[in-house]
């Protein structure tokens, strides 16, 4: 498996929540009537789950730094 740096791991998750927001913007893009690849509740279900691992791997480098 793949060990990721500490620093890695801040920018990594950093990015998987960058990339959540995206998400949403599509969602509500495609709310307003525009599908982009996506249907609206498909695109929040991706949001969700960038979020939870983005959280989730900002919370673990933060515990290996101290």
């Amino acid at each position: 498996m793949l060990e990721l740096r500490n620093k890695d791991k801040l920018a990594v998750g950093k990015v998987l929540i960058y990339a959540s927001v995206v998400s949403v913007v599509l969602a509500f893009m495609g709310a307003l009537g525009t599908d982009l690849w996506l249907a609206s509740t498909q695109w929040m279900l991706i949001a969700l789950t960038l979020a939870v691992w983005g959280v989730f791997v900002l919370i673990e480098a933060q515990f290996k730094i101290r």
